[in-house]
C-alpha cells in the first residue's frame, strides 16, 4: 500500500490524519469513527487493569541487581523519536567509559530466538533482529544488543554474560515486568498526545495520567521552521525533571556510503521512500533541507519492502527524473545495490543536561547545558 503527497501535506497518510487531525475533528467524521471508541474503551480497560495490578504490587517488577537499567518509551504508539533519543544515551554512556547494552524487542522480526550482536560483528538479518536493533548497532557499533521478547533474561544475560554495567530498555514504558531505575519518556512537542483516544480509536497507548510515571520527560521540540508546539495540558501534572532537545539532519549518505553536507540535494527533485508510523515529519524535515519533494512512496510502520514495490519505485523515479531518499531505519530493509540517499538525524540537548546525567547515574558538569 502506497500514497502519493507532496511537501505541503503535514500529515500524508490517513492514519496520520486521524491520529494527529490538524484541526477539529467535524461531526461527521467523528460519528464514522464512533466504533473504534467502543474498542478503545474496551483496550483502556485492559490497560488500566494491568496498571493497577502493578500500582498495587500485586504484580511486581523484577530486579537484576548490580545493572542499572534506563527505560526509554512513550505513550504515543510509533514516531516520537524513541531511536535517536536511545542513541544518544548510548552514546554519552559509552563516551564516560560505560559498558552498555541496549534490549529491544525487535518489532518484526520473524525470528523468535533471542539474539545479541554488536555492530562490530557481522550484522544478522532484518528477518532474524528487526530494522531498529540493526540501525542501533550500525550508529552505535560499540553498544551491544539483546533482541528478544523476555526482556528481564535479556537483562541478566547482560550482567552475567558479558559484565555490563548499564542498559537501555528500549521502548520500555510498557513493559513493567522489568523494574528499572529511570523511566525516560519521549513526547514529541509538536504533535503532542494526538487526539487525546487510546487505541484504536487514537495513538495512545495508555492513558495520559501515565505520564505520572516518568522519573524524567524527554521533550522534542518542534523544529524551527515548523509550526509552533502543540499544547500539552497533561504534561502540568507531571513533577518529573524534563529535557528539551531538538532533532535535526546531520548529512545524507549517498548509494555508494559516502557522506555530504545537509544542502546536498537543495532543489534536487527527490521521491520519499519510507515506512514510518507518521512519515510527515520525513517530508517535512526534506523540505526544511532545500530538495523538492514530488513524490512519495509511504508504507505502514516496519514495512518490509517487496521486489515489486521497490521496482514500482525505482520506476517511479525514473520517470519523474527524481533521486529516490529515505530513512536510515527504512535503510536497512533495502537490498544491497538499491539506490537510494539516505538522511541521518541527530540530537541536540537544549536544556537540562544536568538531570539527563543524574538519572544516566553519570557525574554532573560543571554547567548545565
Amino acid at each position: 500500500m502506497t500514497a502519493t503527497q507532496g511537501p505541503e501535506h503535514s500529515a500524508p497518510t490517513a492514519l496520520e490524519r486521524v491520529f494527529y487531525p490538524p484541526a477539529p475533528e467535524p461531526w461527521a467524521r467523528r460519528a464514522f469513527l464512533s466504533p473504534l471508541v467502543l474498542l478503545s474503551w474496551t483496550y483502556s480497560g485492559a490497560v488500566r487493569l494491568r496498571g493497577a495490578l502493578y500500582d498495587s504490587g500485586l504484580l511486581q517488577a523484577e530486579h537484576v541487581e548490580g545493572l542499572r537499567v534506563v527505560s526509554v518509551g512513550n505513550v504515543n504508539v510509533g514516531g516520537t523519536g524513541k531511536t535517536p533519543a536511545v542513541l544518544h544515551l548510548a552514546e554519552l554512556l559509552l563516551r564516560e567509559g560505560r559498558k552498555v547494552g541496549i534490549l529491544t524487542r525487535g518489532y518484526g522480526r520473524e525470528s523468535r530466538e533471542p539474539l545479541t550482536f554488536t555492530g562490530a560483528e557481522p550484522p544478522p538479518s532484518v528477518e532474524e533482529a528487526g530494522d531498529e536493533p540493526l540501525l542501533l548497532a550500525r550508529r552505535c557499533p560499540k553498544a551491544r544488543l539483546f533482541v528478544g521478547a523476555d526482556r528481564v533474561a535479556a537483562a541478566r544475560r547482560a550482567r552475567d554474560d558479558f559484565g555490563l554495567d548499564t542498559v537501555l530498555l528500549d521502548d520500555g514504558f510498557q513493559h513493567r515486568r522489568l523494574h528499572r531505575d529511570e523511566d525516560l519518556v519521549v513526547v514529541d512537542e509538536s504533535v503532542g498526545l494526538g487526539n487525546g483516544h487510546l487505541l484504536p480509536r487514537g495513538p495512545l497507548r495508555e492513558p495520559p495520567s501515565a505520564l505520572r510515571r516518568a522519573t524524567l520527560l524527554w521533550l522534542r521540540a518542534a523544529p524551527v521552521s515548523q509550526e509552533p508546539a502543540v499544547p500539552i495540558p497533561w504534561l502540568e501534572a507531571v513533577t518529573a525533571p524534563r529535557i528539551r532537545t531538538r532533532y535535526g539532519p546531520t548529512g545524507w549518505w549517498d548509494p555508494s556510503g559516502t557522506e555530504h553536507a545537509t544542502n546536498a540535494l537543495t532543489g534536487r527533485p527527490v521521491l520519499a521512500l519510507a515506512g514510518l508510523a507518521r512519515p510527515g515529519g520525513f517530508l517535512k524535515t526534506l523540505t526544511a533541507l532545500g530538495a523538492e519533494v514530488r513524490d512519495a512512496a509511504l508504507f505502514p510502520d516496519h514495512h518490509r519492502f517487496t521486489a515489486d514495490e521497490l521496482r514500482g519505485v525505482e520506476a517511479r523515479a525514473r520517470q519523474q527524473g527524481t533521486l529516490v531518499v529515505t530513512t536510515e531505519k527504512d535503510a536497512v530493509r533495502l537490498p544491497p545495490g538499491f539506490e537510494a540517499w539516505v538522511v541521518r538525524l541527530g540530537v541536540q540537548v537544549l536544556e537540562g543536561e544536568s538531570h539527563l546525567r543524574r538519572a544516566l547515574g553519570l557525574r554532573p558538569q560543571t554547567r548545565d547545558l
